[in-house]
């Protein structure tokens, strides 16, 4: 009898828990093949486990993207987390920080056991008497795609990885599972080919119909879309023809990274984007939009955009998302810490620790969506002046109150991403909803007021919160309590897929066309601004940026870097870009949060000294699994 793991994991419902229809697992005692695949009901069971051994989003201390790139920041106090200590540079060979390669924790564990449990579901769920072929289909399906999905996560986590195609027998000799690493190139193409194998089988249904027990199950146009993202990360500086690698060398002497750009691999990117597009239109799926946004009330137009754009994040399975990661969702494990108290209370509700730096904060726009260091009509030099709030910013700013200059006259996401200190936070609250919504709370982050320091090590660091993460339906019960609505984190949305497409749309070509504007004003225009040609004419002191294609690369990677704001995507994308060594080295900065008045607290103050180095694209390999199989070859530096 072939033995598996000690314990299969179990879903409460398969694939929903409670009222919240979000995949739950907990640990059941069925130990053997045969038990596993007795009947439909455990088979399902298996399946939930193949899923909830996604990695976890949702976690600072599973998600390396969270912290990573200190694009979000904990306090002093809270360094020693280990996202925190990742995004610093402190990871090691020797105690890897968060390790996916070979962990044996519940919460980070090794995707190569995640591999292995899909490999076991493929081989047992063809001989279940009670489920129908289309049944089997779609699992075996769903199995080759979390397989795909780890597989591409180690590698971009990892660089070369070990694939693994089938398990070994379980009287496999020692030397025998003792695996190479393989090249770049045949890693990606070992992903692809499992990809087209489940696109190819028509497996996956365009739409999860039955939305009380299979919400967080791969559908069609996830397929397609992990497709497209495997591909634009093989053309990407990081994958395709990176010559800061020529001495990374495999077993037999040869670079595990192709030496020689391959301008092809864009547009075979393009065309899976276009593809993948095309497929999730047809399920239905698109950008949010402010038709989708249900208020209770009547508000103003700039308050339903930021309601919108927040929502198109945090609204439970909306129209945007492509495929919600539920193995752990964003629960007030993730929204306390983004969520400051909003009036004076007695108990600490909310921790309201995760902080936006700077380097974060100044990506945004200008009101004319432009950056704002181009911006002709913006001080950007006295950005850090005190303002007033006046009666135009007033759905924005705190009318009467002092602020930052630099919270003034900035695009839609800047409002409906950041909270800040005098800054309006709609819809969080039992009081919060006044028939003005111009009265709606506001943070007051002075040393001593109510969302300053609660207790020790609980503050906001910069004074700016990822508001932008904490569901608008997560509210205030009295000034003590908070109700949180979780939802699945946001791992595949159209807004990427959108992004995605138009950076290989800019990439295959010599110089941009409408096309490649077409997409990135779809988000732009979703963001209440004007084209990106527009823009730029009107308002940029480069007005003719957007005309050539490094100009425009340098606009869709911004557009992306704000777009996705405090999401993880900027780690992952800054990594294969190859731009994290010109830009992670850096002051982290926020104001003076320890201040009692405005003159003092809006004074810039340095937080931590961010340093990347070239070894930093890649996670170590941990030093234990390098003693277990000395055939594996170390990532360059560590």
């Amino acid at each position: 009898m072939k033995s598996i793991y000690k314990y299969i994991i179990c879903a409460c419902a398969v694939f929903s828990v409670g009222s919240c229809n979000y995949l739950d697992v907990v640990p059941d005692n069925v130990a053997t093949i045969e038990n596993a695949f007795a009947d439909r009901y455990s088979t399902e069971k298996y399946l939930a486990t193949c899923y909830w051994g996604m990695p976890k989003s949702a976690g600072w201390n599973e998600n390396p993207a969270i912290f990573g790139a200190l694009e979000m920041v904990f306090n002093r106090e809270k360094m020693t987390e280990k996202g925190m200590k990742m995004g610093l540079g402190q990871d090691n060979a020797t105690s890897a920080l968060i390790n996916y390669w070979g962990d044996t924790g519940n919460m980070v564990r090794s995707l190569y056991a995640g591999i292995r449990e899909c490999n076991t579901f493929m081989e047992g769920v063809t001989d279940v008497q009670d489920l129908n072929k289309y049944e089997k289909d779609r699992m075996i399906a769903e199995a080759k795609m979390i397989k795909a999905y780890m597989h591409f996560y180690l590698l971009s986590y990892y660089g070369p990885i070990c694939p693994l195609r089938e398990n070994t027998e379980v009287n496999e000799s020692t030397q025998g599972v003792r695996v190479y690493r393989e090249k770049v190139d045949d890693c990606f193409a070992y992903i692809l080919e499992l990809l087209d194998e489940v696109i190819e089988s028509n497996a996956l249904p365009a739409i999860i119909e039955n939305r009380t027990t299979e919400l967080g199950r791969f559908t069609r146009p996830a397929a397609y879309m992990l497709k497209a993202k495997v591909l634009v990360y093989w053309a990407s500086p990081l994958f395709n023809g990176n010559t800061d690698y020529n001495s990374f060398l495999n077993n037999a002497g040869e670079p595990f990274f192709n030496q020689s750009y391959d301008e092809t691999r864009w547009t075979a990117a393009a065309e899976a984007c276009k593809k993948a597009v095309d497929v999730c239109e047809a399920a239905g799926i698109r950008l949010y939009q402010q038709s989708d946004y249900i208020s209770p009330k009547v508000l103003s137009d700039q308050t339903m955009l930021v309601n919108t754009l927040r929502s198109a994040v945090s609204e439970r399975w909306n129209c945007e998302l492509v495929w919600g990661n539920s193995s752990y969702p964003v629960n007030s494990g993730l929204q306390s810490p983004c969520f400051p108290r909003l009036e004076q209370g007695t108990s600490s509700s909310t921790s309201g620790t995760m902080s936006v730096p700077f380097s974060t904060v100044d990506l945004f726009y200008s009101k004319n969506g432009v950056p704002i260091e181009e911006d002709k009509d913006y001080d950007y030099a006295r950005r850090f002046d005190i303002r007033t709030g006046d009666e135009e910013h007033k759905y924005y700013i705190q009318k009467g109150e002092q602020t930052a200059a630099m919270n003034f006259d900035r695009e839609p996401r800047f409002y409906s991403t950041l909270g800040f200190d005098r800054g309006k936070w709609y819809g969080n609250s039992y009081k919060n909803s006044p028939d003005d919504d111009a009265e709606c709370l506001y943070p007051k982050n002075r040393f001593g007021e109510y969302s300053s320091v609660f207790n020790p090590g609980d503050y906001n660091a910069t004074g700016y919160w990822p508001k932008k993460m904490v569901c608008i339906n997560s509210t205030f019960r009295d000034a003590n309590s908070v109700s949180y609505e979780d939802y699945p984190y946001p791992d595949m949305r159209f807004a990427d897929l959108v992004l995605l497409y138009a950076e290989a749309l800019n990439e295959s070509k010599s110089t941009p066309d409408a096309e490649v504007y077409r997409y990135v004003d779809m988000i732009r225009e979703r963001a209440g601004l004007k084209g990106v040609l527009e823009s730029w004419r009107t308002y940029s002191n480069q007005p003719d940026k957007p005309m050539t294609k490094a100009g425009m690369r340098e606009i869709i990677q911004r557009e992306r870097k704000i777009e996705f704001a405090c999401e993880g995507v900027y780690y992952w994308d800054s990594h294969r870009w190859k731009t994290a060594v010109k830009e992670q080295n850096r002051l982290i900065q926020g104001w003076n949060v320890n201040a009692k008045e405005a003159v003092d607290y809006y004074m810039p103050t340095t937080l931590y000294t961010q340093t990347f180095s070239y070894k930093n694209y890649f996670a170590p390999i941990p030093e234990k699994d390098m003693t277990n199989n000395p055939q594996l070859v170390q990532n360059p530096g560590w």
